[in-house]
């Protein structure tokens, strides 16, 4: 009771908490000439023609945090880091340690996070900022209570239209050279190295014309006026002999050299060439953080004014002749969804999708969104896969999971075997109406086959497939294809998530979740 009391005394005093008036700050852009670096060099070494980017698929988790570190460890002229969430663990202090040294070296630095998941950081980050060649600003802040995340919420809420509204968007661009951009954030669980769960996620490692491309989304959230200094909101001076401290530590985590690190290191850069485009959200227009009535996370054209993510997602879904294959941990289709799902399967279109299961999902209220249309997606011929907690191998192309669980954070779609999107928007509704989102489109058949290698590979040793018996229940199979076993219904969920699918399926709107 004293400390229920202490945080309604909290919410009382910071309540009308507001963001301070736009401060004048320094405006800055991409770094302009990345080919008078070596790593725009080997760029345009590798490249067969300038009109066509450079990719390659970062499925391994340990192998994408090898790649963010090559980056820093390479950079020479600029380090332009964007990401939703860093956590304080060994992955991201490794990280921002490399990027330190990188600005010890003379590199410039911006690093621009979502101020969503920065509570108790405050210090550490502002130790960054001691070095001159690194700037820190936090995207859309919460004034006021930011010792927790509770008590900032409980500050903004007079204001929560706008803190509503968050930057998802990731990528880590050296040199406007090369990038790495998805659906990674920046924690253990998104590079394998967590006891407990982690992530089946998805990056992309960039060169070409998709990275300048990449830095002008940048630049606009990084001179957005919701994008503040952390100095401004912060004013104290912390000691600074944190986990992140004015000097890089010599404790950081071991990673192994992975394949961008030798290939650096040799002077050759082996990617995939195609054409590609980048998609990126605006920043949010102030007053938008609302989810209106009825809205899907595959919406109408018509109805998503200035939200490129969306407008892209409903083209290329209306776009398929043949098969459509979605892989999103968040699956809330929507009348409108659904619509375009139908309007498909009448056309003979094949649809397969791979969500998350009940058990291993990391947001069980936006599953109840997605269970209440698991039968009608399936009586449609959808076919339906669910991740299970347990991976079919312990160490596979997607990492060492070991005995860890496993939950899907990749976000891609595959049309006709031959365009991708691969990016940060999962499919509900938060991600069309709230977040600002970013994805690159690849229309190439090479891209294309190793993200559907990627599904099958998960969907045949990793996932239940689900279908309705005679009588019109759903059943989720498990097995393996030789050998499918019968399992029980949410197999794997507690029964206090059951309960929660019960009690809200029937009631939560979809604009909700």
């Amino acid at each position: 009771m004293p400390k229920l009391l202490a945080l309604l005394f909290v919410a009382a005093q910071l309540g009308c908490a507001s963001l301070p008036p736009p401060v004048e700050k320094p405006r800055s852009s991409a770094f302009a000439a990345p080919q008078s670096t070596t790593l725009g060099r080997l760029v345009e070494a590798a490249a067969p023609r300038d009109s066509v980017s450079g990719f390659r698929l970062l499925i391994d988790g340990e192998d994408a945090l090898a790649s963010l570190l090559a980056l820093a460890d390479h950079a020479e002229r600029s380090l332009d880091v964007q990401y939703y969430i860093v956590r304080d663990d060994a992955s991201s202090r490794t990280i921002l340690r490399r990027v330190h040294s990188a600005a010890a070296r003379g590199v410039r630095v911006r690093m621009l996070f979502d101020d969503l998941n920065t509570a108790q950081a405050d210090d550490s980050l502002l130790c960054l900022t001691r070095h001159p060649n690194i700037e820190l600003r936090l995207y859309n802040p919460f004034p006021a209570g930011r010792f927790s995340t509770l008590t900032r919420v409980l500050a903004s809420l007079t204001d929560i239209d706008r803190v509503n509204q968050r930057m998802h968007a990731k990528m880590f661009v050296a040199d406007n050279a090369l990038a790495v951009t998805g659906g990674r954030n920046l924690g253990d669980e998104y590079f394998v190295l967590s006891p407990s769960s982690n992530f089946v996620d998805l990056d992309l490692l960039v060169g070409g014309p998709v990275v300048p491309a990449l830095s002008r989304t940048f630049d606009q959230f990084w001179n957005d006026e919701l994008a503040y200094p952390i100095e401004q909101l912060v004013r104290r001076q912390p000691e600074c002999e944190g986990p992140v401290a004015a000097q890089p530590a010599t404790n950081e985590l071991v990673v192994p050299s992975g394949a961008l690190a030798r290939e650096l290191a040799d002077l050759r850069l082996e990617l995939e060439w195609a054409r590609a485009r980048v998609v990126a959200d605006r920043p949010p227009r102030p007053g938008n953080g609302t989810v209106p009535v009825g809205a899907d996370s595959i919406a109408s054209p018509a109805s998503v004014d200035g939200d490129e993510i969306a407008l892209e997602l409903a083209r290329l879904i209306g776009s398929a002749r043949d098969e459509l294959v979605i892989v999103t941990p968040y699956f809330v289709p929507g009348p409108h969804g659904m619509a375009a799902f139908r309007s498909l399967r009448e056309r003979g279109v094949r649809i397969r999708v791979l969500t998350n299961s009940l058990a291993s999902t990391d947001a069980a209220i936006v599953h109840v969104g997605y269970a209440r249309y698991r039968t009608e997606l399936l009586e449609l011929g959808v076919e339906l896969h669910e991740l299970r907690t347990q991976l079919g191998a312990p160490r596979s192309r997607l990492g060492g999971f070991g005995s860890s669980l496993a939950s899907l954070h990749a976000k891609a779609l595959v049309i006709d075997r031959h365009t991708s999107l691969i990016g940060s928007m999962n499919m509900d509704p938060r991600s069309v109406w709230l977040n600002s989102e970013l994805a690159i489109v690849i229309p190439d058949k090479d891209i294309a086959a190793q993200v559907l290698a990627l599904y099958e590979d998960v969907v045949e040793r990793s996932s239940y497939r689900l279908r309705l018996d005679e009588d019109g229940n759903l059943q989720w199979i498990g097995g393996t294809p030789q050998a499918p076993v019968v399992e029980g219904s949410e197999p794997g969920a507690s029964l206090g998530l059951r309960a929660l699918l019960f009690l809200l399926g029937p009631f939560a709107p979809d604009e909700m979740l």
